[in-house]
Formats: structure tokens, sequence, C-alpha cells
């Protein structure tokens, strides 16, 4: 039995949050409680909090505080009530291991229990330390095992990754002043990666909005904080535009007898700097900084009809951009958003957003998917949640590689959606970057194994008589075309396939077709090669044909047994390498030599890349190959990281790399810690960026520093002189940052010099 532990203590502070929020929560969800569940929860907390199995996480937060805050937030954001608020206020007790899932089954139903689970599978995934120990194949394989977990978890309920959500959310709002500045990063840049995409999934965009955000204030502060005061030196004159715009709207709406509400939105600060970004401009540049909705009050069934007739009451005021049109009235996206987007010429000729919506559009909007739950009565079939985790399970059930399966869900969380049209006019919704082969195993798997290209009509050049132009099953699909998918009974999948569907679905029946394509072709295989084994009378042994197949290259009998299906590997050659195994087992014992005369041959530390210096990936990971990243051009010295590719090797980028900002906020997920261990005579070449004065001999003063210092050596230099000044890029070879920093000073002595920069 365990020895009670030290009981948390609560602040006075956090004593009355705790109360407050418990008493609004009980009032918000009172009326689904059931009758004994408020005594019962009280029971349980308090009985964790004595014995001491409540603890403080890696910021010093209450859980219990936390688990409180979470629950508000899921009941006002996201509509979760009495199941799921359960869940998240029970689970520090489950994860102290003062109350069983069993117990909770008993307690509060099956409902709260399988919540519960799916909670607990992943804290238990962010205990794990894939990392503490292993080579690199295992690192890979925990990261992508541990993925899979967490996409199971919620794949079995859907609440378990609403609560996520917003448990992240509430994370990211109190960590604001933290000093756990490395633990606060790696929380953003999950959020980024991986929360922030499946709230917009999920229909969450006020979250989504909100977690990109606070990863972008924890991660670029600076480019934050500069959007961010811009913001409000301009609110005043923003404000006021609104009013002029909304103003003449307004009446004219009132006019018609709509009931409706109007209100302008800012656009996030996140999606302000993405624009920067993307168009390469400053704040000014960026045309369209809020959006106008307009909400209208009106029945279901005058939802369409009413939206409309705004849209051309709007349109007959101001000029719009059909280009910007969007229309997710009469296709709604997967995840059940509707509305209406266009965007027209204002006064002061600015471009301005309008979304027209109504009430019920605006809840699914700002709840997403648990919004659907409450009109699930009707059109239930209205958002394609279903069908997404179908497609979620499938590639989980498909796929071995974890690497892989992260990069395909990511794909499928993008935001894209194209609308493609079959023959007979049957709408179809495909992720964007969608091909033929997507569309074809869409319809059906057959289709889709037996495809060989397509008759696409585009939308564009479709008229009467046209018979569409003939394409390959790779060609990309667009909104609008209508694609007629061809086939032949003479077509077998491939594995180039892969490369070439984009949604996991697809991925998912190709890989399950070539594994019973591959089945087959190994028992007539392993058929074959027994009867050529008893026509040169030897008998076949299992062991010694297993490392008959290692000896060949061959690390699985599947890969081993498709060679030869393909002739890649020759039979006469496996009877022959089988021979030699086989009598290689009979052969005489080797001499044995004394302990003096055997060397062992070790390295220190880790591989390096074609030098003798030693990094440390991860928690002391040992026996990683790693490759210095060319972007950077890393060396030792340099605060660095690891990223791990799709093919399993870990590339060493600099922490300042150009490249870097963009990698953790898309592959996060790949990110490993990288530190300079210990110092060998390891050489490293680097390029200087010099600019200065085109003076008579400056270029012979700058190459003579560099000869001087024995240790140096120029590999090369290239020099372009115009208008007087000269711009030169150095190539050296080096040994470190100190050795690389002395010489910079050295260079920016030379009279002339005005600028030297490492590239």
């Amino acid at each position: 039995m365990n020895e009670p532990q030290e009981q948390m203590q609560f602040t006075a502070a956090e004593r009355d949050l705790a109360l407050r929020l418990f008493t609004q929560l009980r009032e918000k969800t009172a009326a689904a409680l059931h009758a004994d569940d408020e005594r019962q929860v009280r029971q349980h907390l308090m009985a964790a909090i004595e014995q001491g199995q409540v603890k403080r996480d890696e910021f010093g937060l209450n859980p219990v505080v936390s688990s409180l805050q979470t629950a508000l937030l899921a009941v006002d954001e996201i509509g979760l009530r009495r199941e799921a608020v359960l869940a998240i206020m029970l689970h520090p007790c489950v994860d102290g291991g003062q109350l069983s899932i069993d117990e909770a089954t008993t307690c509060y139903g099956e409902a709260v229990a399988r919540i519960l689970r799916g909670l607990e599978r992943i804290k238990e995934l962010y205990r794990k330390n894939p990392v503490a120990e292993g080579n690199r194949t295992d690192f890979i394989r925990l990261q992508g095992e541990n993925f899979r977990n967490l996409l199971l978890s919620f794949a079995e309920d859907m609440r378990v990754i609403l609560i996520m959500i917003a448990d992240r959310v509430n994370l990211m709002r109190q960590i604001r002043d933290n000093d756990n500045v490395e633990a606060r990063r790696e929380v953003s840049e999950e959020a980024a990666y991986l929360y922030a995409p499946l709230a917009h999934k999920l229909g969450l965009y006020k979250l989504k909005s909100e977690l990109e955000d606070l990863s972008l204030k924890y991660l670029e502060t600076e480019a934050y904080y500069h959007i961010k005061e811009k913001l409000n030196a301009t609110k005043a004159a923003r404000d006021a535009y609104i009013e002029r715009f909304i103003k003449p709207i307004r009446e004219k709406l009132e006019a018609a007898g709509l009931k409706f509400h109007m209100k302008g939105r800012t656009k996030s600060i996140h999606s302000i700097w993405q624009k920067m970004k993307k168009q390469r401009c400053q704040f000014e540049g960026v045309y369209d900084l809020f959006a106008i909705r307009i909400i209208i009050d009106c029945e279901r069934e005058e939802e369409k009809q009413q939206c409309w007739k705004t849209f051309a009451i709007i349109t007959d005021m101001y000029t719009s951009n059909p280009k910007r049109m969007r229309d997710w009235l009469s296709v709604p996206k997967s995840n059940g958003y509707e509305s209406l987007h266009i965007t027209v010429l204002g006064p002061e000729q600015k471009w301005v957003e309008v979304q027209i919506r109504t009430e019920r559009m605006d809840e699914v909007a700002e709840r997403g998917v648990a919004a659907h739950w409450r009109y699930k009565g009707v059109k239930a079939d209205a958002s394609g949640m279903d069908e997404w985790l179908k497609g979620i399970r499938q590639m989980l059930e498909n796929t071995d590689d974890g690497m892989e399966a992260m990069d395909q869900f990511k794909m499928e969380l993008q935001d894209e959606e194209v609308y493609v049209f079959t023959p007979r006019g049957d709408l179809m919704k495909l992720p964007g970057g969608a091909t033929v082969l997507d569309m074809a195993y869409y319809i059906h798997s057959k289709v889709g194994s037996a495809c060989t290209g397509a008759r696409i009509r585009s939308a564009d050049s479709r008229s009467v008589g046209d018979t569409g132009r003939l394409v390959s099953f790779r060609q990309e699909l667009h909104s609008g075309d209508q694609v007629e998918i061809l086939t032949s009974s003479t077509q077998r999948p491939k594995q180039e396939w892969l490369g070439i569907v984009k949604t996991s679905r697809a991925k998912a029946k190709i890989r399950l077709a070539i594994k019973e394509t591959q089945q087959k072709e190994a028992l007539l295989v392993k058929e074959m090669l027994e009867r050529k084994f008893r026509n040169r009378k030897i008998e076949m042994d299992e062991s010694v044909m297993m490392r008959t197949m290692k000896k060949l290259g061959c690390k699985e009998a599947s890969d081993f047994y498709r060679q030869i299906a393909d002739a890649t590997l020759d039979v006469a050659t496996v009877i022959d390498k089988y021979i030699e195994v086989q009598q290689g087992d009979k052969a005489p014992v080797a001499e044995v030599h004394s302990a003096e005369e055997f060397v062992l041959e070790t390295t220190s530390g880790l591989k390096a890349h074609a030098n003798d210096d030693v990094l440390i990936i991860g928690p002391d990971l040992k026996g990683v190959d790693y490759q210095l990243a060319h972007c950077c051009n890393p060396i030792y010295g340099d605060q660095v990281f690891g990223f791990v590719t799709v093919s399993g090797g870990i590339k060493i980028h600099r922490a300042d790399c150009p490249n870097a900002p963009e990698l953790r906020r898309r592959f996060g997920y790949r990110i490993v810690k990288a530190a300079w261990s210990g110092k060998g005579d390891s050489q490293y070449q680097i390029t200087l960026r010099v600019i200065g004065n085109d003076d008579l001999g400056i270029v012979n003063n700058l190459t003579s520093i560099i000869s001087k210092d024995e240790k140096l050596v120029l590999r090369s230099i290239n020099i372009d002189s115009h208008d007087g000044l000269f711009r030169g890029n150095l190539t050296v070879m080096m040994s470190d940052t100190a050795r690389l920093e002395s010489l910079i000073k050295k260079l920016r002595t030379v009279k002339g010099v005005k600028q030297v920069e490492r590239v």
C-alpha cells in the first residue's frame, strides 16, 4: 500500500477562484447534471487533494483550478455538457490514481468513463520520453506510435479532442508570465502545428484564432507586439470607417424588412502576420484588416432566401470582386461551416470583406462540430465530420510509418477544398490538391485500383459538344471540373501511387490492395522456389533460408519474395547463396586468439558528419546519424536543433536558420534538441559576405588576413564590383564560432570595408 503523500496546498487566491469557477459551472450545467453528480465530484476531488494525489504541473499550475477553467471554457465556447464537464473535472483524480476508470463507469456512466479513458491515454503519451534511450529507429517508431495513439483517442469519441483543444487554450492563457520558457515554447509549437489546425477543421474558429495568436505571441514576440501596437494605433480610424460603411447597409436591410444584427471583426494578429509574410509587405500593405458580419434572424426554411436577398442588396450598393466570392451556403465546408463571403469596394476605394449568415450558421461557425449535435435532428449529415473521422481511422489501420501518419494527418487538416462533378452531375467534395486518383478511390476502391486516367471538362471551358480533355490519374482537380473516371481491367495498384494521392482514404486503400497483391505473389514465389529446390534435390530449411535472405540484403521476407517476383533477384543466385550459407554452418570453428591481440573499435558519443566533433541529440541520444543542413551551414559552437526528415535521418540546423520559424510552425513534432558536446579537429565550410568601397588593394588586404592564420583555409572568393562598391563572398574552412567571430572582427578593421556578415 502506498504511503500517503504530502497534500498540495491551495493559495488563498486559488481557493477563491476554484469556488467561484465551481459555482459558475454548477449554474450553467445544473439542468444536465444527475442528482448525485455534484456531491460525488466534490468527494473525489477532496479525497485526491487530501491524499496528496494531485500535483502541480511543470508550470506550477494547480490542476484542479486548471480543470475547472477548462470545463467552463468547454461549456461557454464549445457548448459541451454533463459527460464532458464531469470528465474534465474528474481527470485530476484519475490521473493521480484516486479514481479508476471502472469506478467512474459505476458512478457516472460509460460515456464519462470513455472520455476519461481517452484523456488518460493522451496524458500517458505526454508522460513518456520517447528519446530517453534507443537508436534512431526506436525514436521514430515511438514518436509515430504516440501520435497514432493520440489520434485513436479522439477518433473513439470526438469530445476527447474538443476537451484537449479547450485544455490547450486554457493552458496558453495561464502561462503568459511563466518563467519556464522552454516548456512554453514546446507547448506553443504544438498548439500551432496540431491543436490550431484541429480547431479549424472542427469549425472552432474563435478558439483556433486564439491558439494561433498566443502561439505567435510566445514564439515570435516582436512580430506579435508590432502588429498589436499598429492595430491599437489605427483602431479609432478603423472603427469610424466601419460605421461609415455599415450605416447605409443597415438602412437598406431594415427597409427590406430583415431581422439582423451586424458587427465588425478585425482579423487576428496571426492572420495579419501570415498575410504580411505571404505578400511580403508591411502592416500598411495589408488592405483587408477587418470583415463585416451580417447575422440574420429567420426560420430554417428561409435561410438561403434571406442570405441571397442580403447579398443582392449589398452588391447593388458596392462593387464586388467576383474572384473573392465564396459560396459556402450552397455547398457547406466539410466541417459544416455555412456562409456567404463577398469582398466589395467600399468608401475611399477600400476593399471590405462581408460575411452573410444566419443565427444558426453563426453558432455552428463559433462552436463548430459541437453545435451540430444540437441540430443533428435536422440535416444530420450536413457536415462531413463522420466521413473525415472514418478516413482517419482507415489511415491509422493501414499506416505503419508514424512520421508518414503525422504528415498525412497535417495534410488532412488543411482548409482548402475542391468541388467536382461526376458525369451524372453528382457533387463531390475533396481536399485541395486532390488528384483524379483520389476521386477514383473516393467513389470505390475497385474504381480506384482500375483507374488509368480521366476525361475532364473544366468549368470555364464547358460548352455544348465539348467532350473534355484526356488527363492522367496524376492530374490535380479544380473546383467546377466535371470528371469521368477511365478504368482498365488490366490495371493494378503500384507502390508509386502512394506519392500521387493526397487523401488518407486513398492511401489506405492503395496500401491494402498492394498488401493483398504481395501476399498472393509471395505464395506463388514460395511455391516456385520449393519446386526449384526439389529439382536440385536440396532440402529447404526455414532458418537457413532466413539467413540467406539477410545475406542477400533483404530485411523482410516480403522484400525477398517481391524482388524475385520483379525479376530483380535471380532464383539461381538465391540457390547458390543458400548452399553457401548452409555449408558455412558446417565450417570448422575459427582459431581463437588471445585477448591481447583483440582490438575493439569504438566511437565516442555520436557519429559526426565527416568530422570528429560530437553532438548530443535529445537527452543523450546515442548512435544517430545526422547531416549538417546546407541552408544555414552550422559549425561547432552554434546554437543548433535537429530536424527529423521523412527518410528518418536528422538534419542539424542553426537556431537562427532562416527556415527555422517555418520548420517549427509546420513540423514542430519533428524538432529535437541538439547541442555540441565534444570538440575535435573538425573543419567547417562557411561563407562570408563582404561589402565595401572598391579601393585599390582592398581584396588583397582581405585575403592576406585569412592566409596569415594557419588554421584558416580560403576555399574560394567571388567579387562583383559596381559603381565604386564591391560585393564579395569568401568561402573559408574553419573549426568553430570563436574563430569565425575573430575573423569577422579582423575583416571589419580593413579600411573601406562597410559590412561583413555570415551567409
